[in-house]
């Protein structure tokens, strides 16, 4: 059976697309980085790939607001392929700069299948800076193939506008529809820390969340970040904690989950 192919795109302040294809590719999907013109010329077109993945970075600089500029050059351009594209049998992922791309496209939480319709929005920290560090996870049951075996894990943070915000209406039914998939938590790293579980003040610790059919993701966490244990800033501490306990090391982190349940889903 063929690799699924994975859309990475790329273009106007992006800079994670290496390590994002990386994480897919590891997962054992075909990844390509994609810039956005070559969709919009049409040397490139959306129907060859199964997966979209939007990385983080700063595109236009965040000068109209985290992901605004582009979003808005996706909706004037690509808009009627993306539609047709989600509306297929197909995933789409948005990490970091990546969730606030298509948050502005309205492609989540997408209540009632109003896909392009805004609904929520990643505000500026709390705390009012750019903000580098890990988090603890946890993952809320939910029916997303992004998710499947996925325990509560850890990864890092690095953004300036994260602080997830809705209504009370809408955080009401992103609730009910268990499309919030990701919360900021108190545990491990955290602990170890000493540190606010919830880095940027989100509304009700929401750290990640999908469309209504669990098939669009995303989260401000970079989970391409924490694929292999010797990144976690503990590691140390774990390798000798494993040692002594008898246990081996391991190779991976949580993180490989997400994209390998990705390319499961096309086998």
């Amino acid at each position: 059976m063929s690799k699924p192919k994975v859309l990475v795109f790329s273009g106007y302040g992006l800079n994670c697309e290496e390590e994002t294809k990386f994480a897919f590719d590891e997962a054992g999907g075909k990844a390509e980085i994609v810039h956005i013109n070559d969709l919009i010329d049409g040397s490139k077109k959306l129907e060859q790939f199964q997966v979209l993945a939007f990385p983080g970075g700063f595109s236009y600089g965040d000068d109209t607001g985290s992901g605004n500029a582009y979003a808005n050059k996706l909706r004037n351009h690509l808009w009627e392929k993306i539609d047709k594209f989600i509306k297929g049998d197909k995933l789409v992922i948005g990490i970091c700069n990546g969730f606030q791309i298509i948050v502005n496209l309205g492609l989540l939480p997408a209540l009632g299948k109003n896909y392009g319709d805004r609904q929520v929005a990643l505000l500026h920290n709390d705390n009012a800076r750019y903000t580098v560090r890990w988090v603890d996870l946890k993952v809320e049951e939910c029916s997303s193939p992004w998710v499947k075996n996925l325990p509560d894990f850890f990864a890092p943070i690095a953004h300036g506008e994260g602080k997830f915000y809705a209504s009370d209406k809408v955080l009401k039914k992103l609730n009910e529809n268990k499309q919030v998939v990701f919360r900021y938590t108190l545990r491990e790293i955290c602990e170890l820390q000493n540190l606010d579980p919830n880095p940027n003040g989100s509304l009700e610790d929401i750290a990640g969340i999908t469309d209504e059919s669990g098939k669009i993701l995303g989260l401000m966490p970079h989970p391409e970040r924490a694929m292999f244990f010797t990144q976690f800033p503990h590691w140390t501490y774990l390798k000798e904690k494993f040692k002594r306990e008898g246990k081996p090391i391991p190779k991976f982190g949580p993180g490989l989950q997400i994209f390998k349940n990705a390319v499961n889903y096309f086998k």
